[in-house]
């Protein structure tokens, strides 16, 4: 029964990211130190999960079918910041997903819980039969560990997949690796994400993922030059390595547990500043003042590439069909917003 129901998420046969299952008990997240009893025993699902694809999901389902079977429960455990931050800090990441908004996807997965693990120089050091003995043996006695082909961890990466089934073996507790996963010859991973939405492609990063992209934001105050224009937008920096083109898209926003349609610009500008980065979206039949609120913001589809105007007349009639196109696109995906749990 658990061989099947690997391999029909190594297919992609995987929880749907719009109908999020409720875990018996509430999400339970976990750092470091903290007392283990609530997951220990845990099959875990290990890994970064920058983006919690439809890859990552397939490692999470393999971790529930395990843990239904022993009468376990299922957790992630992943680390924070991204070991990428520090492995490679001259390296600006863009992540696709931060902290907050990886555990929120987690959620939504039907797991238990989540342990986060602080990726520090410390843990970077601990060697591959460390991290076995004094982390997964001793601090969570898990009962089982699901990861995807290519995970490794320990000092310098040495810890391989076959190392970890190996150790398994040695200490009592299962490993599943699951194959690489592809949707139509693409590689579902965080770095094939990041290509397309670098592109602009957010339905294809949508198809990867499994979800519509998001970013989540706090609204903050503007020069109201939309206001000016009749396009009033809540504004919002995201973070300075967010590789997203530059551009108008039509977007779901997420405010106080309810989704508005709308348009969004992502860029520098030009036709005013050209300054740092900035969102401004604008929520179509909405009147509300959301300053200071918190913003998820999904991406639903490309419009056109942000460009300069002969004139503020010309930039407004753009801004009627970028509106007008927006709302099309939405129309077409209905339902299109990421499941997102409590946390």
């Amino acid at each position: 029964m658990v061989a099947e129901t690997l391999m029909g998420v190594a297919r992609g046969l995987i929880y749907p990211m719009t109908e999020p299952l409720a875990p018996t008990n509430p999400f339970v997240v976990l750092r470091d130190s903290a007392p283990a009893d609530a997951l220990r025993g845990a099959v875990v699902a290990i890994g970064n999960f920058d983006g919690v694809h439809r890859g990552h999901r397939a490692v999470i389902a393999a971790a529930l079918a395990r843990a239904k079977m022993a009468g376990r429960p299922a957790a992630a455990m992943t680390f924070e910041p991204h070991p990428a931050a520090i492995l490679r800090p001259q390296q600006p990441m863009f992540r696709l997903t931060d902290a907050s908004g990886k555990l929120r996807l987690l959620a939504a997965t039907g797991l238990d819980g989540a342990v986060v693990l602080t990726f520090d120089a410390a843990l970077a050091s601990l060697s591959p039969e460390e991290f076995v003995q004094r982390i997964l043996v001793k601090r969570y006695d898990i009962a089982g560990a699901t990861v995807g082909f290519d995970f490794h961890f320990g000092k310098n990466r040495m810890g391989s997949p076959a190392f970890l089934q190996g150790e398994g073996a040695r200490h009592g507790f299962t490993v599943d690796v699951l194959p690489p996963l592809q949707d139509e010859g693409r590689p579902v991973s965080s770095g094939t994400i990041r290509t397309a939405l670098a592109a602009g492609r957010v339905i294809e990063a949508a198809e990867l993922l499994g979800y519509p992209w998001f970013a989540s934001a706090t609204v903050i105050a503007g020069d109201r030059r939309g206001r000016e224009l009749g396009y009033p937008t809540a504004n919002m920096r995201l973070d300075p390595a967010c590789g997203l083109k530059h551009g108008i898209y039509a977007v779901r926003v997420g405010v106080g547990g309810r989704l508005h349609d709308a348009v969004a610009s992502f860029g520098r500008r030009p036709m005013f500043d050209n300054g740092a980065p900035l969102l401004e979206v604008f929520l179509f039949d909405f009147d509300g003042d959301l300053y200071g609120q918190s913003l998820d913001v999904a991406f639903i589809a490309w419009i056109r590439q942000e460009r300069q105007f002969d004139s503020i007349e010309a930039l407004v009639r753009q801004m009627d069909e970028d509106s007008a196109l927006a709302r099309e696109a939405l129309a077409r995906a209905p339902a299109a917003f990421p499941a997102l749990g409590d946390i």
